[in-house]
């Protein structure tokens, strides 16, 4: 390796907030506290973030991940399943007593508050826009909260003028919580000229951390050479914050998962990088890319913060007797 002094000066712009969330940090929480409490395996239905970083992290420790409750074997009836914090539709928690399973759901309580908007929608008679991803798994939990038929999912402006309701004057909306701001704007405002009577929930449906993560992006990206957004190509966050950096002024945003990933030999002459990671990226990671480019230039990091999150949500009420310590989540937040 060539000596600092002949390496090329490389400026990182850091951007704060990044990385995991109170919800996803929640969530990997309940998993090692469950391993904790009541030993392995701990069951956990589909991917508990979208990270396999942080999956195979569990894995480790002693969980077992699972697409249905039904590939739960016999013997371990009496371990717990944890439900992924995307949320799940409310046949999952049925189907597991029905099948004898104690469950821990790790929902965030943001996905849960959605749930409930859309819920007191149909309840006062509205019938459901939702504004989201097909297929994303929170997509799949907010419509199986409410009968089939009552939700209607528009994932854009296209589909918003598209959309033809049996009742213009009857609809309520809610939003996947993590989608781009900006997008999610334009097909809000394309629903409301079409409806204007169209009523909107009690509070807004994108998450704080998917908002406070975009605009960190949006600031730091003017005048980046590349910026760089830690996170899983299944991350819907993560990918937004990928093309919210491209909007803002970053000649090139690539999502990268580990530092591996990046092909330094087609990175050509930069001199200004951004680097952000998704909500279910964890900070190892972070580190891991900024200890790369240190290794390849004279690196010097800024940090680049819009706001400071203090959010914290409570983990299951069975298990906040168990105590969480540093080491347990060293995996993923580093020592």
């Amino acid at each position: 390796m060539a000596s600092t002094t002949a390496l090329s000066p490389l400026t990182i712009r850091l951007c704060g907030p990044r990385g995991f969330c109170a919800g996803v940090d929640r969530a990997i929480q309940i998993v090692v506290l469950a391993l904790k409490a009541y030993g392995a395996p701990v069951y956990v239905r589909h991917e508990i973030v979208h990270n396999r970083y942080v999956v195979e992290g569990l894995e480790a420790k002693g969980a077992i991940f699972v697409e249905e409750l039904d590939e739960i074997p016999e013997e371990h009836r009496a371990q717990p399943v944890v439900f992924s914090a995307h949320g799940v539709p409310k046949s999952v928690p049925e189907d597991a007593v029905a099948r004898s399973l104690f469950y821990l759901d790790a929902t965030c309580p943001l996905v849960s508050k959605v749930h409930k908007q859309a819920m007191r929608h149909q309840r006062l008679g509205r019938h459901v826009i939702l504004i989201g991803h097909a297929g994303h798994p929170e997509v799949i939990g907010t419509m199986g909260q409410l009968p089939e038929g009552s939700v209607s999912l528009v994932e854009t402006v296209e589909d918003a003028d598209a959309y033809v309701p049996a009742d213009p004057d009857n609809l309520g909306f809610v939003t996947q919580t993590t989608l781009s701001v900006d997008d999610t704007a334009g097909v809000i405002a394309r629903l409301k000229e079409r409806f204007p009577n169209l009523t909107a929930p009690a509070a807004d449906s994108i998450c704080y951390a998917t908002t406070n993560r975009q605009e960190a992006v949006k600031q730091a990206a003017p005048g980046c050479d590349l910026f760089l957004i830690v996170g899983a190509p299944n991350s819907s966050n993560s990918k937004r914050l990928v093309e919210v950096a491209l909007r803002a002024g970053a000649k090139k945003s690539l999502l990268v998962q580990r530092a591996a990933e990046i092909d330094w030999n087609e990175l050509g002459e930069i001199r200004t990088v951004g680097l952000s990671a998704g909500a279910s990226a964890p900070e190892v990671i972070v580190d891991e890319i900024i200890e790369a480019f240190r290794a390849r230039y004279k690196t010097t990091v800024e940090l680049a913060e819009t706001v400071e999150e203090t959010e914290h949500f409570l983990v299951n009420r069975e298990l906040r007797n168990m105590e969480l310590t540093t080491a347990d989540m060293a995996f993923v937040n580093g020592e």
